[in-house]
């Protein structure tokens, strides 16, 4: 245990994962610390993570920040999950919804019930017993207290972390234009005291946040923690980005596009699509992947192609000495599943639960460690199921990622649930139950069996129990307005 009073937190970068943690720690903190950010004009950010997942609404609660305020100024739609096209094989397609399909009982969850269902000769899909999931599909959506909704965004991630500087600004974050030249460490401790900026200005504090990205210009140049790369599983190593006019219908959800050699998003905000192609360059080369790209996107261009290079894998240590490294400089996860946003958000709540005030806890860093790890590893094996479950063998980068080496605890999960349909979560999963089924069913894994219960119910109460569900989503979806109808009257900037 090092005594050591944090009072002032310094926040190297800017970007989403800067302004995010600058925003929280002010707020949660700011009567009893003062925070500073260091960002460069020179330096631009990635700026491509456009997608998030549910529980960023419980930070934007916790925060209190208005959500059609920032929707607004984001220029955000609603997201209700994620269409994969082309994945178990070519045109098919399954969506990932952020609901709950059916109803669960004491013994085990509803699709054991539809796969009773099936062998009873039942043929509708899996996806016809979840609201979220017919919302997407039939391009609808609306909430209020009767009929709830569980939903998250589709956001520019350039205004987003625009919005949040001005949040944060608010409550008294100070931001210090300049580049990072040389970090100041302690002689004794190995500590960072300091950083000198470009323009000789020396920046001191008690704790450290990086948000350099790729490079980890705190975490891994100067505190050389190291890297774990897992391009064994994930061999995608890059992306291209380009920003569209956006087209007559909005989407409530976000589209994954497989193709041989990776994948393409579509992201629809309000004013513009995302669209971005994530690729193995062993594969396809960068000219090859920006024509496969540009041939494959609507409307007019905005942008250029943006190249960007990646590793994926994770810091050894997101927590290190009196550094904290967050977003990109912590590590790197394909977009496939929205998740980059979400783990900085859990970073920072993480951090601020086990915040050094008076000292710093060795204990309290290896919890972080710890909770960080497992929570990397169970998205990564989330993400490496897509490629690894597939029917598709079109293409040497598909015949590899199918008799690839996984993960044992990847290797368990798909076992157990191809032979018994049983799905169990590890400590560090983000994913429920309900998403891993939606993604093994999806990809055309076929449980060999179900939980007895379900069984026990007669063909008449089965077949009762899911017409009641269907009946249920129907009369909920006739109350639905059209997605782009009711972000036109929520979070329109014309209003």
């Amino acid at each position: 245990m090092t005594n050591h009073f944090t009072k002032h937190v310094v926040i190297a970068g800017g970007g989403t994962a800067g302004w995010m943690a600058a925003a929280a720690l002010a707020k949660l903190l700011g009567n009893e610390i003062t925070i500073t950010l260091i960002e460069s004009d020179e330096i631009g950010t990635v700026g491509v993570g456009e997608a998030t997942i549910p529980p960023i609404r419980t930070f934007h609660k916790l925060l209190g920040i208005d959500e059609q305020r920032f929707m607004t100024q984001t220029q955000a739609t609603f997201k209700l999950g994620i269409s994969f096209e082309n994945w178990h094989k070519p045109n098919s397609d399954y969506i990932h919804s952020f609901g709950m399909t059916g109803k669960e009982c004491w013994a085990g969850e509803f699709h054991h019930f539809w796969l009773h269902a099936q062998n009873q000769g039942v043929k509708d899909d899996f996806g016809d017993y979840c609201y979220e999931l017919q919302a997407a599909k039939h391009g609808k959506f609306g909430f209020n207290k009767q009929n709830p909704i569980n939903y998250a965004f589709h956001l520019d991630a350039n205004r987003y972390a625009l919005f949040l500087r001005d949040f944060a600004e608010q409550h008294s974050v100070k931001r210090i234009e300049g580049k990072i030249e040389h970090i100041n460490k302690s002689a004794t401790n190995g500590f960072i005291e300091s950083v000198t900026l470009k323009n000789g200005t020396t920046v001191s504090g008690d704790f450290f946040i990086d948000c350099t990205g790729f490079k980890g210009l705190l975490i891994e140049q100067a505190l050389h923690t190291g890297f774990e790369d897992w391009s064994h599983l994930l061999p995608c190593d890059s992306a291209i980005a380009v920003q569209t006019t956006g087209s007559d219908e909005i989407l409530p959800y976000t589209r994954s596009i497989a193709h041989q050699s990776g994948w393409q998003w579509q992201i629809p905000l309000q004013n513009r699509t995302g669209n971005g192609l994530v690729y193995c360059s062993r594969y396809l080369t960068d000219a090859d992947a920006t024509h496969l790209l540009l041939n494959n996107i609507s409307g007019e261009i905005l942008t250029e192609p943006k190249v960007i290079k990646f590793k994926t894998g994770r810091r050894l240590k997101g927590w290190n000495k009196n550094c904290l490294a967050l977003g990109l400089a912590s590590g790197f996860l394909e977009p496939l599943e929205s998740t980059s946003i979400h783990l900085i958000m859990t970073g920072i709540i993480r951090f601020i639960r086990l915040f050094p005030f008076t000292h710093i806890s060795q204990h309290a860093i290896d919890e972080y460690n710890k909770q960080l790890k497992s929570e990397l590893e169970s998205i990564r094996d989330f993400i490496v199921l897509h490629y690894r479950v597939t029917d598709r063998d079109d293409s040497e980068f598909w015949r590899h990622c199918k008799t690839m080496e996984i993960t044992q605890t990847l290797s368990h999960k798909i076992a157990l649930f191809k032979q018994t349909g049983r799905v169990f979560l590890d400590d560090g999963d983000i994913f429920r139950v309900d998403s891993w089924v939606q993604v093994m069913l999806g990809q055309g894994i076929k449980p060999q069996q179900y939980h007895h219960v379900a069984s026990l119910m007669s063909e008449q109460e089965l077949m009762q129990f899911l017409h009641g569900i269907k009946q249920q989503i129907a009369h909920r979806l006739a109350q639905l307005p059209n997605h782009k109808e009711f972000v036109s009257k929520y979070c329109s900037q014309n209003n």
